[in-house]
């Protein structure tokens, strides 16, 4: 298939692309560059792509495409509550505008990267699978409840949107991320020798590594219409839906001589679920495959081997503070255009 992956040179594209290409699919690019240089290690394979913002993509960058996967986006909670205007703009309406761009040009499949944040303040020790309510507590999560019921009203016979609502991602990918649980934890960890957890550790959170989403969106990419039409599925596995206390623990098991704080300082974080992922094993027959412990070796090891520093780790491989720098230096304007 020829296959338009919106966010490429992202922290989840950057893992992504590579994937659909190994399946056999072309894959051509889209992404404004905001991260492109936030490389660790050797740099990716370049591929075919547009550098263009989300917001100014038109109908010849989808022309001729066979599918779309849409990772682009703001992409974290305190970056979309700094900007919450800007949120919706790139994450609700320019996501619905590609989508109804795609559908016009001919495209089958669209792809959609939503989350487990949807469920965001549902509490309680049940298993949350996909019917269940949608309490999302954050602009970055009420914009991708949005855009999964606009897009379900441009389903029909001829285009099939898919909704991935993906746990926390984890795991090492060459544009890395700080600002998620498990990576931040592990670079603490290495960079200061303490894990220090500002709640008091007791929220859940589900949990699956950037390979497993590849692995997810490469599927679905491929499975029956009647299958994934207009469906929504968690991705992860049960096994990592692990609270915020055992996810430091597992760092500091990896990070010989680390040592944990749980300070307790913020109180207990309104976000916390456990969630149900039998759906996707039913539907495509995918297992995630990553461990919490085993992606916190994997990301300790590529931070020594690649020699990640504290000023990049709270700087460069930070979405807030890397827009912040950026915006400083005049290289993106105020509405986060490069």
């Amino acid at each position: 298939m020829r296959v338009l992956l919106t966010g490429h040179q992202g922290y989840l594209g950057s893992v992504m692309a590579p994937v659909l290409a190994e399946a056999g699919h072309e894959v051509i690019g889209l992404d404004s560059g905001l991260f492109a240089d936030c490389v660790l290690g050797p740099e990716p394979e370049p591929i075919e792509a547009h550098a263009v913002d989300l917001r100014d993509a038109g109908p010849e960058h989808v022309a001729g495409c066979d599918a779309v996967i849409h990772l682009a986006a703001l992409s974290n909670d305190p970056l979309g509550a700094l900007a919450p205007d800007l949120t919706y703009d790139i994450n609700h309406h320019a996501s619905v505008r590609l989508a109804r761009l795609a559908k016009e040009a001919g495209v089958r499949r669209f792809l959609y990267a939503s989350t487990c944040s949807v469920y965001g303040a549902s509490g309680g020790e049940d298993l949350l699978d996909e019917d269940a309510p949608l309490r999302p507590v954050t602009p970055y999560a009420e914009s991708k409840v949005r855009v999964e019921d606009d897009l379900v009203d441009l389903a029909d016979g001829d285009f099939t949107p898919v909704f991935l609502r993906n746990a926390t991602a984890f795991g090492f990918s060459p544009r890395p991320r700080a600002d998620i649980v498990l990576n931040n934890l592990v670079g603490h960890a290495y960079l200061t020798g303490e894990v220090r957890v500002l709640s008091d550790g007791t929220p859940w959170r589900p949990l699956v590594h950037a390979r497993d989403i590849a692995d997810a969106f490469a599927a679905a990419l491929t499975a029956p219409r009647e299958a994934v039409h207009a469906t929504a599925f968690n991705v992860g596995t049960e096994v990592n839906n692990v609270t915020v206390a055992e996810i430091a623990a597992e760092v500091v098991a990896a990070v010989p001589g680390s040592t944990l704080a749980i300070t307790g300082e913020t109180g207990a974080d309104p976000r916390s679920y456990r969630v149900d992922f039998s759906r996707i094993r039913a539907a495509m027959g995918y297992e995630a495959r990553w461990t919490v412990k085993a992606g916190a070796v994997e990301l300790i090891d590529a931070y020594r081997e690649h020699g990640m520093t504290r000023k990049d780790f709270e700087r460069r491989y930070t979405r807030l503070a890397r827009l912040a720098d950026r915006r400083a230096a005049g290289t993106v304007d105020d509405t986060l255009r490069p």
